[in-house]
């Protein structure tokens, strides 16, 4: 893209345009969007101007009691963390308003306000950000059309290199729970790469990358769109999420060279779009996102074979003409499931039943904010976090560990061009 219009090498990405249209107005917008080449089916439905439809609000449904299979509690005040605790939030760099690295704040468990304003600079378009499991070590995407990703060491805030993933666009990477190995994901080529991580956190040079070849993409899309690369809770597999092509890819780990062989392939129905996959803490049942068609599924996960079964489509709780669910995320003991819907500006709230075979839609709230890209847990379950990529804002939300229910917690913190927030 061109400079000061939030480019990647010259080239607009689909994922980018549709976030970025806030900025531009009513029909002005749509015609700008069919006119760039967009290429999912979810772009003939781009929003306009970021503006929720007219007379369409998130629904505010009476909360039914959870199911008696739901059983949760409240954090115990003594199980929480004392003192302010660390926050990173992602951003584009490129992008018109938006950030110059990764921003350093910090938040307190029990109020959730957000406070700080320093950065991390060095780091291009952070638009993901994931943490080493011994917290020494963070790890952004370069979301750019030469993708990369870096390594920050956090004891000094150091940036400890960055390498090429060998893709375009890198939007999403995790780290391995073995601590070894880096896995990341590039939407504009529809690859998957890994990267070794050394013992000072610092990243090698790419073991492998692994092009989404099969099967064909799906109704409106040009190739594939890996949009997430997560190890399922067996360890023994790791799981790439194709938007291009409605594909989960399981793969299997050699955890001594770093490379991947497929091991199975889970299809949507043609043109959901699949975007973003989350395990229950049971390790048996997963649910999926699909922003193409605005819906969410429930899948179950053989941890012996990696073999994933995608269930039936399911309501978002979105009542606005176009939405885009983005992610989902589970509280610590699996009791509840929360949904972002960008569009909606929503938090959809799901109880969590059969041992994590089924969701039930319960309310949505307002996310006070414009566009929740991605949403996150305090480790121990007491917040939720929203960064808001049009509206340059996080909110914060405590979460009632009895119900489930979502209370916004002051003010959202001003974030520039808020597309990932990071709680430890």
């Amino acid at each position: 893209m061109g400079s000061g219009t939030g480019g990647t090498g010259g080239r607009w990405s689909r994922r980018r345009f549709v976030g970025a249209l806030g900025a531009l107005g009513g029909a002005t917008a749509a015609s700008a969007l069919a006119g760039c080449g967009a290429d999912d089916s979810a772009s003939a439905r781009a929003p306009q101007g970021g503006e929720r439809a007219q007379g369409a609000t998130p629904s505010r449904q009476p909360s039914p009691a959870p199911s008696p299979s739901v059983s949760s509690s409240a954090p115990e005040a003594s199980a929480r963390p004392l003192g302010p605790r660390p926050l990173y939030l992602g951003t584009y760099t490129s992008a018109q308003g938006g950030g110059t690295g990764i921003g350093v704040a910090s938040y307190d468990p029990a109020s959730g306000r957000i406070t700080g304003g320093r950065t991390v600079t060095g780091v291009q378009d952070p638009s993901y950000l994931a943490v080493h499991p011994d917290g020494g070590t963070l790890y952004a995407v370069n979301e750019r059309e030469r993708g990369a990703v870096t390594a920050v060491r956090l004891s000094d805030r150091r940036v400890l290199g960055s390498l090429a993933t060998g893709g375009a666009q890198p939007c999403h990477l995790s780290v391995h729970p073995g601590g070894r190995w880096l896995l990341s994901a590039d939407y504009g080529s529809g690859t998957v790469a890994v990267h070794p991580i050394d013992a000072s956190g610092a990243l090698g040079e790419r073991t492998d990358l692994v092009t989404h070849r099969r099967p064909a993409p799906g109704p409106g899309q040009r190739g594939p769109h890996a949009h997430q690369f997560v190890t399922a809770p067996d360890g023994g597999h790791v799981l790439a999420v194709d938007l291009g092509t409605d594909t989960v890819y399981t793969y299997r780990l050699n955890e001594r060279s770093g490379t991947l062989t497929e091991v199975a392939q889970a299809h949507t129905r043609p043109g959901a779009g699949p975007r973003h996959l989350t395990f229950h803490p049971g390790g048996r049942h997963a649910y999926l996102a699909n922003e193409a068609d605005d819906t969410v599924a429930v899948c179950a996960y053989e941890p012996a074979s990696g073999r994933l079964t995608i269930g039936a489509p399911q309501s978002t709780g979105a009542t606005a003409d176009v939405n885009y669910p983005a992610q989902l995320v589970v509280t610590p003991d699996g009791a509840y499931a929360y949904l972002a819907n960008r569009g909606d500006d929503s938090l959809a709230r799901y109880a969590v039943e059969a041992d994590g075979a089924r969701l039930r839609l319960l309310d949505t709230v307002a996310v006070e904010g414009d566009f929740p890209r991605q949403i996150a847990l305090s480790p121990d379950g007491g917040l939720l976090f929203a960064a808001n990529q049009r509206s340059s804002t996080v909110s914060v939300f405590r979460v009632d560990g009895a119900s489930g229910e979502l209370r916004l917690a002051g003010e959202p913190f001003a974030s520039p061009v808020a597309v990932c927030a990071l709680p430890l």
